[in-house]
């Protein structure tokens, strides 16, 4: 593939139409994933929801993804992205459906839990844009498929409670949130055949590499074994905060004995996974693995904690902004759809953010790219803090977009990078890097439940501060080549720098 400049409009060429028909595959996973957000007012007054119970709603909005981001990365590794793109949308549209005749909290609040399986879409186009994009291109293609693909929650924000105030004339003012979601699960189900028949996994001629073993991540070294098995810890550590925020302790969802079992099963799956991992990876005990095979799997775990900050914090403010805004503002005559206006300037920025936050990694480096960035990000949230009833509406949107451009800069400057550390294992690394993003939103949403509005916003901004000086210490710049093996045993060489 030739390294010339991405022409977004440049149709004839088969990269660039993969990459509109990937990030718009993302973006319609988005719009299914966040459609509840912008209709939360109407639900909470239909349904009779308490603001805990709203509070629940938005973290099962967002569990369910961290273990279905582990394992569809391993999936698309394995099978590739075209039939699990495919596969997502369909599963998730029917999911989306039922979630829209739901007529109880404990029934809504199951639905919107097996609902984050959608959030799992975003690793499967990113092993797709890594196959089709060189390493000089990579960060921005990945950055545009990010980017114009997380505006699906905006987009949900702008649209959705427009589209439910025009079908109010077919199920009324109480069911017209339903029909706005179900449309959109339709969406989801026409789109998944329409990805299958136009995608293809990697260019005509081009190998699609395969991990050589499977059930977990290989690494290179008995100190990288050790760091993956401690990096799984908080992906069931954040399961087992939302159990204990649905227990009789807290919320009573969940009954002492389920929330005993559900506990149970976390440590035990834990420890079958690490069974796994050993399986997989004893031979770094006994064997040396040669130096042109090797990565760090401190690469993996830097890019793990950036991804906790910034997509983690997008998740959970995405999820709590509509109804932040109409809160604040309600006094001043902001209604819901005006909510879902503002709170969209969060996400917005999407469309340019993301893929300058690629071009600026590929430019100028991967590790400085994250230092300026996440120092941006926490800037960014001690602004948000401030924002009150008091404050000009106009100038809280451009707090917002301020601080956002810095949370989705750094999320592509992140994704620039996985493709970089080893290719036939990409799905499984942002697998595990897109479930962090989910662990920073369950984390930051349970705070948000405990503390306040301006509490919570400190809380993410400080913690991204923390980040950044890891990121300085311990990630490495990737440099040189990575060697990958051909189905029929020889080793081919990839550029990585």
């Amino acid at each position: 593939m030739s390294e010339e400049r991405i022409n977004l409009f440049n149709l004839k060429s088969e990269r660039i139409r993969m990459l509109h028909f990937t990030w718009f595959a993302f973006f319609i996973s988005f719009y299914v994933w966040f459609n509840m957000a912008p209709l939360m007012g109407s639900i909470r007054e239909v349904m009779n929801l308490d603001m805990q119970q709203v509070k629940v709603l938005m973290i099962l909005n967002v569990a369910l993804t961290i273990p279905s981001r582990i394992a569809v990365g391993m999936l698309v590794d394995k099978v590739g992205p075209r039939v699990m793109f495919s596969i997502l949308l369909f599963v998730s549209g029917i999911l989306c459906i039922i979630f829209s005749m739901m007529d109880t909290f404990e029934r809504l609040a199951m639905m919107r839990f097996l609902l984050a399986f959608v959030g799992a879409g975003f690793v499967i186009g990113i092993r797709m844009i890594g196959e089709w994009f060189p390493h000089k291109q990579v960060g921005l293609a990945e950055g545009i498929y990010g980017g114009w693909g997380n505006f699906g929650s905006a987009g949900a924000a702008l649209t959705i409670p427009t589209v439910a105030v025009l079908l109010t004339g077919i199920g009324g003012e109480e069911n017209n949130w339903r029909y706005a979601i179900a449309v959109s699960g339709m969406v989801a189900i026409v789109y998944s055949f329409i990805y299958f028949t136009v995608a293809r996994d990697t260019p005509r001629g081009s190998t699609y590499f395969k991990p050589n073993k499977t059930g977990a991540m290989e690494v290179t070294s008995p100190g990288d074994f050790i760091l993956y098995l401690v990096m799984n810890i908080p992906l069931y550590l954040a399961l087992a905060v939302l159990t204990w925020k649905l227990s009789p302790l807290n919320l009573g969802l969940l009954t002492e004995l389920w929330t005993n079992v559900i506990y149970t099963m976390l440590v035990v799956i834990y420890l079958y996974q690490t069974y796994h991992v050993y399986r997989i990876n004893k031979e770094v005990f006994t064997t040396p693995v040669p130096e042109i095979h090797r990565y760090h799997f401190k690469q993996v775990a830097m890019l793990n904690l950036a991804y906790f900050c910034t997509f983690g914090s997008e998740l959970a403010v995405v999820s709590m902004l509509p109804l932040f805004f109409f809160d604040i503002f309600k006094e001043s005559g902001m209604t819901q759809v005006m909510a879902g206006l503002v709170a969209a300037s969060y996400a917005f920025v999407n469309l340019i953010a993301r893929p300058f936050g690629g071009f600026f990694s590929d430019t100028f480096g991967r590790k400085k790219a994250l230092i300026i960035l996440l120092g941006g990000l926490s800037l960014g949230y001690f602004l948000m803090s401030l924002i009150g009833s008091s404050w000009w509406i106009p100038l809280a949107v451009v707090v917002t977009m301020f601080c956002s451009f810095f949370v989705m800069a750094g999320e592509g400057a992140v994704f620039s990078m996985v493709p970089l550390i080893k290719r036939r294992m990409t799905g499984q690394i942002a697998g595990m890097t897109g479930a962090y993003g989910n662990v920073g939103a369950v984390i930051y949403l349970t705070t948000l439940s405990f503390v306040s509005n301006e509490t919570f916003f400190l809380v993410i901004g400080a913690s991204a501060l923390v980040v950044m000086v890891f990121i300085a210490f311990f990630l490495d710049e990737p440099k040189g080549q990575m060697a990958e093996v051909l189905p029929d045993g020889t080793v081919q060489m990839i550029d990585v720098g």
